[in-house]
């Protein structure tokens, strides 16, 4: 049995939070139980309600948390291809695959929702819309330089390109195309760069 912990200014949240991280390497989100955190974590079974109301509360941190991140890695591209709109679609794009592959339980939990029937939490969505923001905003830059076609809105043509690169990842992760790290990332980039051609002008 897990030895018991003493937590402090707050940590215990995010100690539950990679405790479940840790048990989502060995299971499914299905079979997780706040208990069964509780106890990788070595803190009592009533210790998780201190921070989340059920499961589903738990996990829609775990989202936020890999929302977050995945921001920066998206922000990122985009800083290093400053006032290039192509650029950034292809580095965004690439940064996209990267981070599935880099923290996949984050990833498949970022876009699956438990339960499927309730709103997604307000924060939650706050931070993952912001992420697609970052794609619209690109799109709407090429747009005013006349670089990316106008005959659709930014985030119209954005949703496009994200739908491309979240299947490519999904494909990835799933073993479906190439397993090999730098064949996946090349792989990526290649497609990506390919459907930039039908939002060029």
């Amino acid at each position: 049995m897990a030895k018991k912990q003493s937590y402090h200014h707050g940590d215990l949240r995010q100690a539950l939070v990679s405790a479940a991280l840790a048990l989502l390497q060995k299971k499914d989100v299905q079979s997780l139980s706040l208990r069964e955190v509780a106890r990788e974590a070595g803190v009592s079974h009533a210790a998780p309600y201190r921070h989340f109301e059920d499961k589903a509360a738990l996990l829609a941190a775990i989202a936020a948390e890999g929302f977050t991140k995945f921001g920066e890695y998206l922000q990122n591209a985009v800083d290093q291809t400053p006032n290039q709109p192509v650029e950034s679609l292809l580095a965004t794009g690439v940064a996209y695959v990267r981070y599935a592959l880099d923290h996949p339980i984050h990833f498949r939990i970022m876009f699956s929702h438990y339960p499927p029937n309730q709103p997604i939490d307000s924060s939650l969505y706050e931070v993952s819309t912001s992420t697609f923001q970052i794609l619209v905003d690109i799109i709407a830059a090429g747009q005013s330089a006349q670089i990316i076609r106008m005959d659709q809105d930014a985030e119209f043509l954005a949703l496009g390109k994200w739908s491309l690169v979240h299947g490519i990842a999904m494909l990835l992760l799933d073993g479906m195309l190439t397993t090999q790290r730098d064949a996946q990332l090349a792989l990526a980039e290649s497609l990506v760069r390919d459907s930039l051609v039908s939002l060029t002008i």
